[in-house]
């Protein structure tokens, strides 16, 4: 009910409701942003991957550390999966949750700061000392009402750091730090913004005025993972592709900001393993590899895409949908046609309809795929069932075949009409389907 009141009630009243809520709920649990170290991170991508990163970097470290994301809400050692469908949880929740960490002693809460968090006040009332900016390109466009509005919606985080006022924790000031992804083109928007301290971050050499610069030489990527240096100190990491590459430069930045030496990170980050459903494989021991992965715009695809052509493989299987509920439709035949172009059979399903109608959805992202030469029937499937969806592909899929099952990643429900969670987890769902068919194989 009251999100569809919403639609009627003046912009401006919106705010001052969502604004007092976040004013209030950080009174209510006592300002507790005051009392350790915030880091936080925004972007078009890579958010989740740079918050996980960044926390189990600090966590190997010694420190104690708190971190809430798309992926996961973390308490020092208490770990549990985001089952919201929010990025940022509402302003008690999140307020809530930082004074759980202030509550077990915890130095860090690495927080995943959206647009549409940002929006909604959800970043009032908390402190932030470090702002990370991983990358900006067109994505939520219809939701925040164009590009700029998107932009400016992501800058609120930088111009707010300056005037957040610094604290002091165990009787040392802590300084207001921004990093910035320098390949971006958009990071001389965010880095115009005054802070105590700046960082950027590049694989291309890229530089900053007035910015200390952590710079990847000698790259080397495989299907393994990824090498690289960093003023002579070599980095050995499992993760995979480019924009992981950049989403670890990230986290080495904020590694460095904190005071970490160089060989230290690097020795930390390389027992990192993956981030779940971020180009997770799921290895039960069929003949084939199945890769999860959250993707769900085309650029992240593209990424995708990337990664798969350093693995060694026979035929890709891609199982991909696209979302409702005011969430770019322009993109929908844009990813039909990704997966019809670089995959050899292309399972179009439902993801997160929302309110629309899923097998709208369904169509015009089947369209996208049609019109890269895929024939329904033969090489391209509309499955309404994501079940079923899975099913088709692990029954297609022969040894050395990849299997890509995309849109979702780690998250724990489906979104159908009027709200309604439907729980569902991708990786889950293959396993149970991966032991009808293994059998058979």
């Amino acid at each position: 009910m009251l999100r569809h009141l919403k639609r009627f009630i003046p912009k401006f009243l919106l705010s001052a409701y969502h604004r007092s809520l976040a004013l209030l709920a950080s009174t209510v649990y006592r300002s507790p942003s005051e009392k350790l170290i915030v880091i936080g991170v925004t972007g078009t991508s890579g958010k989740s991957t740079v918050v996980y990163l960044v926390a189990k970097l600090l966590e190997r470290a010694g420190f104690r550390v708190g971190a809430a994301s798309t992926i996961l809400f973390k308490v020092a050692d208490r770990e549990w999966q985001n089952d919201t469908k929010m990025t940022m949880p509402g302003r008690f929740s999140l307020q809530r949750l930082i004074s759980q960490m202030v509550r077990v002693n915890c130095q860090y809460a690495i927080i995943e700061t959206s647009s549409q968090g940002i929006e909604q006040f959800r970043h009032l009332g908390i402190n932030y000392d470090v702002a990370v900016f991983t990358n900006l390109y067109p994505e939520h466009l219809e939701a925040h009402g164009g590009f700029e509005h998107y932009k400016a919606a992501k800058l609120k985080l930088f111009a707010k750091l300056k005037t957040d006022r610094p604290k002091l924790i165990a009787n040392r000031r802590i300084p207001k730090v921004m990093i910035a992804n320098a390949d971006d083109e958009h990071s001389a928007d965010v880095l115009q913004y005054p802070a105590d301290e700046k960082f950027v971050f590049t694989a291309t050499g890229a530089a900053a005025k007035d910015a200390q610069t952590v710079t990847a030489h000698d790259v080397v990527q495989s299907g393994a993972g990824m090498s690289f240096t960093i003023d002579s100190t070599p980095f050995h990491l499992k993760l995979l592709g480019s924009h992981n590459l950049s989403n670890a430069l990230g986290a080495i930045a904020v590694g460095r900001s904190q005071g970490l030496t160089l060989t230290s990170i690097a020795a930390l980050l390389a027992a990192v393993g993956g981030v779940p459903g971020r180009l997770e494989f799921i290895d039960e021991g069929q003949p084939f590899a199945i890769i999860v992965d959250y993707a769900f715009e085309p650029k992240a695809v593209e990424s995708l895409y990337a990664v798969v052509k350093l693995l060694p493989h026979r035929q890709v299987i891609h199982v991909l949908g696209s979302a409702g509920g005011g969430r770019d439709r322009s993109r929908r035949p844009v990813l039909g046609e990704l997966a019809g172009r670089n995959a050899d059979y292309v399972i179009i399903t439902n993801e997160d309809p929302y309110d629309d109608d899923p097998q709208q959805i369904i169509n015009e992202v089947a369209a996208g795929a049609l019109a890269a030469g895929k024939k329904l029937g033969k090489t391209a499937f509309k499955i309404m069932d994501r079940r079923k969806a899975i099913a088709k592909a692990l029954r297609l899929a022969m040894p050395n075949d990849i299997v890509l099952i995309t849109g979702k990643g780690s998250e724990q429900a489906i979104v159908v009409k009027n709200n309604k969670k439907v729980r569902w987890d991708d990786r889950q769902v293959v396993r149970e389907e991966l032991k009808k068919v293994v059998g058979n194989l």
